[in-house]
């Protein structure tokens, strides 16, 4: 079988607000930053996709309007996934080991801040039953967090530890929206938003997107001295209704790193937890050991650019490896109500 490996990665700075309406102008440098860091020409590039929602673009097709980013000519071929980008990546992956491509590059990119978010969100929830009743995604990330308060499984106040770790890390991430020291204690003096969740619990509402770049075998090789080798990777979902599963055990995690062969040694993850507790049920569920350092980037609770951050998770995991930094990383993207959908990539070098 076919070997891939990412060998580039840039993101945009995630900020509140990108102070542009097109997604094409916040692309644009991205690109140029990842196939430079990756050592490729645009034209070099045999497979692009991307990921991103209509949804949140408020407009049909919106990503056929950010192809512009890639240029008119010569024709490419091009796919799209409606949700994070991190799918995308899965999709590159699999068109590289059917030998349709030897490189590709993988795009994200949203701009949460043009509608509300929460409120954006709602449409994921079944259409049915309780997408009418306009459940905003706070709110019903706050029932988990609640089932896992009132199961013992975490307190708020280790909740308000993962916000302070987090910002702490991101201190040293350029690209991150927040950032800085704080304490447990301080962060719990706030009020609550949705109870149990305070705004710190919360990932920020963030505009930006990220690109990654992959290649097969010796092309890998050839364009980079250490290439984040994928040795697994696999996404699972859980069902819709938030009724139909336990939310606390996020079964379709724990299934996607067994399929993924998470087990073993890893120097750092880089977990796609939008809030604080999932976090938490992400440790458990993947059962990662106490020693593995967790979203040294300080990860989405510092930045969220819709369907890019997922890519992100995966793309500043593999740059850890690239850089020397690790041996053995996994980058996590979730997507959905609740972490329903999950995805676990594995990289070595």
């Amino acid at each position: 079988m076919t070997d891939v490996a990412i060998i580039g990665f840039a993101q945009s700075r995630s900020r509140p607000e990108a102070g542009t309406t097109s997604g094409v102008e916040t692309l644009v440098p991205v690109f140029a930053q990842a196939l430079s860091d990756a050592g490729l020409s645009r034209r070099e590039v045999d497979f692009w996709c991307s990921g991103s929602s209509d949804y949140l673009a408020g407009r049909a097709f919106s990503f056929v309007n950010a192809v512009d980013a890639i240029g008119a000519y010569p024709p490419i071929c091009e796919s799209h996934v409606e949700m994070d980008a991190a799918w995308a990546l899965y999709e590159a992956y699999v068109k590289i080991l059917a030998g349709e491509a030897e490189t590709a590059l993988v795009y994200g990119f949203g701009k949460s801040s043009a509608g509300e978010l929460r409120r954006v969100l709602a449409l994921q929830l079944d259409p049915y039953v309780a997408a009418p009743l306009w459940p905003d995604s706070v709110s019903v990330a706050a029932l988990q967090a609640r089932l896992g308060v009132e199961a013992g499984m975490f307190s708020e106040r280790d909740m308000a530890e993962v916000a302070a770790r987090s910002r702490r890390d991101a201190a040293g991430n350029p690209y991150a929206q927040l950032s800085g020291e704080t304490t447990a204690d301080e962060l719990l003096t706030a009020p609550y938003l949705a109870d149990p969740l305070r705004v710190h619990d919360c990932a920020p509402v963030s505009d930006g997107a990220a690109a990654v770049v992959l290649a097969a075998g010796d092309r890998a090789r050839r364009h980079r001295e250490r290439p984040a080798w994928i040795t697994g990777i696999a996404h699972r979902v859980d069902p819709p209704g938030l009724g139909e599963r336990d939310l606390t055990a996020v079964a379709s995690a724990a299934a996607a790193a067994a399929a993924a062969g998470l087990a073993g040694d890893l120097d750092a993850v880089e977990l796609h937890a939008p809030f604080t507790h999932q976090e938490l049920l992400l440790r458990a569920a993947l059962e990662l050991p106490g020693g593995v350092r967790i979203n040294p980037s300080g990860g989405v609770l510092c930045g969220n650019p819709m369907f890019s951050a997922g890519l992100s998770r995966i793309g500043a995991a593999a740059e850890r490896v690239m850089s020397g930094r690790a041996r053995r990383v996994a980058g996590h993207a979730t997507s959905g109500p609740a972490l329903q959908q999950n995805l676990v990539c594995v990289m070595e070098a």
